[in-house]
């Protein structure tokens, strides 16, 4: 396609348009819309190009697929959703019929007295506008509270079809002759009109304040929260829902904020007297008008959200005196209902909505992402009553991400049907019965947490409350499946805390989280976080030794433990009668250390309190803390031998002082990993006496039980098993059981020789002592390519050095060309970042600072370095640079900057600054 740089207007035909012009040639030329329009067509056809262009505005077309449209729900009229069947009644006559809804499940006699109530009051309905008369001012008027400083908007004209102005016109005549509109000249605001259509096919004028609301603050009047008003209403025998009459038109605007509403149509420009939908703070005026006329009702008859009314009763035989007591005030206050949306005498229980039901059961597939987005918004209304509803939309989150193109797929499709087929029998929840506890039952899958909570009713049988759940997201993917059970729990009390606050709360679970959270010797940010939210809450826990009713039963189905989560049943053979549950094993501990010595006491307490002391003499001369772990080694190695069940260990804290203390750690890890039941809990030295005692063998029976013991006295040492590197642990135990062990007695002075020997061959020297030494720190090394490594602490490997390698390592990092005569510690740490270790380099850094003879001249001269400056001479220009970065620099620049890379030049002094 070519543009022509004219003057004259260029048309653009496609081979259809043509072929319709060579038919009917007087026709004239087809007109394209608008330039995109054309272009768009012209993809579509094979174009060719004519002389002439006429474009004009596509407005028309927009309006035509704008108003195809339906209204929303809330704007139909129809009778209510409620779980009994309604009967229509009339209370006019022929000629004036007046329709509104009763309860088919009523009586004959109950049917006559209601619809006697009903026609005594009949003037508290509205069957039209003129019925109508609105609320008094002083009871409640709207006001826009505009802020002065906002710069008012005169929305651009919209144009409509011809065949729309009748009907806009004819919805514009209603509203003037109910006296909601009047006509203003010169507004400072003008909005437009944006017509809907409805179910039957009528017109209903809509306006757009879109521009108006961003100019109002936000009025925060508490609206009720709806799960507490529908808590409310259940345990009611009859109840009566009735809906205001276009409720928000009757209330009046201020009459100085009545022009900020005007609006423009095609009968001239209109501003509203009465409050108007649409509004930022309509629903709070009107909330707080029905709270300054029913404020005495509230929650006892009457239960209000905004323009719906609930009127509740306990017994349904004086149900006719409270629906009376509220006609009364109603009247009082001329306050009309919509008798279309009255249902009066049904009862209920927390049901789904059927409406919401079948607007889901008739929902096609989603065929793009707004469609998808539109399904889940209609799931949302009803989430309380679907268990699991998070781990049942898992399919389609991965959709909803940014950058994924939209495919609906197998998974995608079975999820959508399992949805509708969960459906087909809706759920009925009930409220919480005041002073008694509350059942929580909560759920971990890989990627979502649920829960259910329950109570038990008067027959002792459960009932479910509410169901919540939601999908895992970032970093909590990664949690550990006890980590994910104590987010679900931390996401339970803060949705429901409402309900946990007020009762008591029993957790039904097999793993205790709240003991997890609050039993963790240091608590991360995350665990201290939640440690402080459940503080206010009685949750206590209870171990699930058996599925007791429908309700959990069905919430266990919805939520499949993921297989590698390996649990144990906790009776697996039905045919059990009695069970009698032992407490556990207790186990104390402790460690001493002396110079000539070393010793650890352990000592059992059996179930039925009898003692089982032991006493060690450790093998080695060791540290206090060595000592300690060897007395946890050597109890949790006779916990397994004798395959204790459950165990109970009580200690005085031990913590990783020394690298070589961490195979030990993992060693003791394992050796827990064995015992099916394992509880550890600090206890103060002065509490841990038995054991002290035994590890300190001099005053060990003074501290024992009053009954005589035999305590046996024996020499242990206990070697945690290697790591597995790059040789299989097993296989090197066989090669060590089946293979004489190879001496050789280290004759150099290279530190490095025993442990290079015995990475690749196993080889171990012939003493006793160099062999349990190397064996306990070979796990930290490692041999590649011939070069030996230490693993650091950050994870890296370090170059092993000889003893003269490291020296001299050390005198060109202190005093080389690029040395900075650090001091001792600072110069160990620099040698370790360039990637080097040997053992005794500490020693070797802080003697190496001390002879140093430039250290021990200028040591005392703060400002004097301890040698001359070496001057950079440069012979001819660009030949050596001086670079530096300057930065970070805050706030960033606006192409997102915040460094400077600044050079100069030492023959020229010509310096250069990039940013970056």
């Amino acid at each position: 396609m070519k543009k022509q740089n004219t003057s004259n207007p260029v048309i653009i035909y496609t081979k259809d348009a043509i072929n319709r012009s060579r038919q009917k040639e007087d026709d004239g030329p087809v007109v394209i819309y608008t330039l995109k329009a054309a272009l768009a067509r012209a993809r579509a056809y094979d174009s060719v190009m004519v002389t002439h262009i006429s474009v004009i505005d596509d407005n028309q077309e927009e309006e035509e697929e704008f108003l195809l449209k339906e209204a929303p729900a809330e704007f139909e009229e129809g009778g209510q959703s409620t779980v009994d069947e309604l009967k229509k009644v009339d209370l006019g006559t022929a000629e004036d019929p007046r329709p509104t809804f009763l309860s088919a499940s009523l009586t004959d006699e109950e049917e006559v007295e209601y619809m006697a109530l009903l026609r005594e009051y009949c003037d508290i309905f509205a069957w039209n506008y003129t019925e109508m008369p609105g609320l008094d001012p002083f009871v409640a008027v709207h006001k826009l509270a505009v802020h002065p400083s906002v710069r008012p908007v005169k929305q651009s004209q919209r144009r409509f079809r011809p065949e729309l102005v009748p009907e806009i016109e004819k919805e514009v005549n209603k509203l003037i002759a109910a006296n909601f509109i009047r006509e203003v000249k010169y507004p400072s605001w003008i909005a437009n009109i944006v017509p809907v259509k409805k179910k039957t096919g009528q017109i209903r004028v809509c306006v757009n304040f879109r521009d108006l609301n961003k100019a109002c603050p936000k009025d925060d009047f508490p609206l009720p929260i709806t799960e507490l008003m529908v808590d409310a209403t259940t345990g009611h025998e009859a109840l009566s829902f009735m809906d205001g009459s276009s409720g928000y038109n009757q209330i009046r605007m201020d009459p100085k904020d009545e022009e900020f509403t005007a609006f423009r149509t095609p009968k001239g420009i209109f501003c509203y007297k009465v409050m108007p939908f649409g509004l930022k703070n309509a629903g709070a005026t009107y909330q707080r008008a029905m709270q300054n006329i029913f404020d005495d009702f509230l929650h006892k008859r009457v239960e209000c959200y905004v323009d719906d009314l609930v009127v509740k009763t306990k017994q349904r035989s004086d149900h006719l005196l409270d629906l009376r007591a509220v006609f009364e005030r109603l009247r009082r206050f001329q306050l009309k209902m919509n008798p279309l949306k009255c249902a009066f005498g049904v009862t209920s229980g927390i049901e789904i909505d059927q409406s919401k039901i079948d607007a889901i059961q008739k929902m096609p597939e989603p065929r793009n992402v707004s469609e998808l987005k539109s399904f889940q918004g209609h799931l949302a209304y009803i989430r309380r009553f679907i268990s699991n509803l998070a781990g049942r939309c898992q399919p389609f989150s991965r959709r909803l991400k940014k950058g994924t193109p939209f495919e609906w797929d197998d998974s995608c499709r079975n999820a959508f049907n399992n949805i509708k087929a969960y459906l087909t029998k809706p759920l009925v929840l009930v409220a919480p019965i005041v002073d008694k506890p509350l059942l929580l039952y909560i759920a971990a899958q890989e990627k979502s947490v649920g829960d259910l909570l329950a109570q038990c009713d008067e027959d002792n049988k459960e009932r479910s409350l509410y169901y919540l759940s939601r999908t895992l997201v970032g970093a909590e993917l990664n949690y550990t499946p006890i980590e994910k059970t104590c987010l679900a729990l931390i996401f339970t009390v803060q949705k429901l805390r409402h309900y946990l606050l007020a009762h008591s709360t029993n957790l039904i679970l097999r793993a205790d989280p709240l003991k997890y959270i609050m039993s963790r010797p240091i608590l991360s940010g995350r665990l201290a976080k939640w440690a402080l939210l459940l503080s206010e809450f009685e949750i206590n826990f209870v171990p699930q030794r058996a599925i007791k009713g429908q309700a959990l039963a069905n919430f266990l189905a919805d939520h499949p433990v993921p297989a590698e989560w390996e649990l144990t049943e906790e009776f697996p053979n039905e045919e059990i009668f009695l069970v009698e549950v032992l407490p556990p094993w207790e186990m104390y501990f402790d460690g001493a250390a002396r110079r000539n010595g070393a010793g650890a006491g352990v000592l059992f307490v059996f179930p039925k309190k009898d003692l089982l002391p032991y006493s060690f003499v450790l093998a080695q001369i060791c540290s206090n803390n060595e000592a300690e772990y060897q007395a946890i080694l050597l109890g949790l190695g006779i916990a397994v031998e004798m395959q204790m069940p459950q165990l109970y260990q009580l200690g005085i804290a031990v913590e990783v002082k020394k690298p070589e203390l961490e195979p030990l750690l993992r060693y003791a890890s394992e050796l827990l990993a064995q015992i099916p039941e394992v509880s550890l809990h600090h206890v103060p030295r002065s509490e841990n006496g038995p054991a002290d005692a035994l590890a300190s063998i001099a005053a060990s029976l003074a501290h024992l039980d009053e009954r005589p013991n035999r305590v046996p006295i024996r020499e242990q040492w206990v070697i945690p098993p290697p790591v597995k590197e790059e040789i299989d642990e097993e296989l090197t135990e066989e090669i060590e059981e089946s293979l004489p062990i190879l001496a050789s007695q280290n004759q150099s002075e290279d530190w490095r020789e025993p442990i290079i020997n015995f990475l690749p061959h196993s080889t171990l020297p012939v003493d006793l002592r160099e062999r349990v030494q190397i064996r306990r720190t070979a796990p930290r090394y490692v041999f590649i390519n011939d070069v030996l490594y230490r693993r650091s602490y950050e994870g890296l490997l370090l170059r092993c050095l000889s003893k003269q390698e490291g020296l001299q390592v050390l005198k060109e990092t202190h005093g080389g060309i690029c040395g900075a005569h650090q001091a001792g510690p600072k110069l160990h740490l620099q040698v370790k970042r360039l990637g080097y270790y040997w053992p005794t380099m500490l020693r070797d850094a802080i003697e190496m600072t001390r002879t140093c003879k430039p250290c021990q001249l200028h040591s005392n001269y703060i400002h004097q370095p301890p040698v001359p400056l070496h001057p950079t001479v440069a012979s001819w220009p660009f030949e050596a640079w001086g670079m530096d970065i300057i930065g970070p620099i805050t706030p960033k620049s606006d192409s997102d900057w915040q460094y400077i890379l600044a050079a100069t030049d030492y023959f020229s002094k010509w310096d250069e600054a990039v940013a970056y």
